[in-house]
């Protein structure tokens, strides 16, 4: 999962709860302008500590497992129906 995945799992999960990024923003105490950024992809870097408070504060974990290097990426998949739609 990378950043943009993570980024819209959290704008989808907000919307679901109804709350706006000032709201989420708030409740995680962090900036309106780190959420809108974080949404949209135009964040650079968003450190450990402000990500797990945004997470939580939508009921969301972050969970680490071991890396599977045969388990093909999103990029992989779509490279491949590509190869096969042309």
């Amino acid at each position: 999962m990378d950043m943009n995945e993570i980024a819209s799992t959290i704008q989808h999960a907000r919307k679901a709860q109804r709350l706006t990024q000032d709201d989420l923003a708030e409740r995680a105490g962090v900036s309106r302008p780190l959420i809108a950024n974080l949404e949209t992809g135009r964040l650079g870097e968003l450190g450990v500590t402000k990500l797990l408070r945004i997470l939580h504060v939508l009921g969301l974990d972050l969970r680490l497992t071991e890396l599977n290097l045969s388990r093909p990426t999103l990029d992989d998949l779509r490279a491949a129906q590509e190869d096969e739609d042309t």
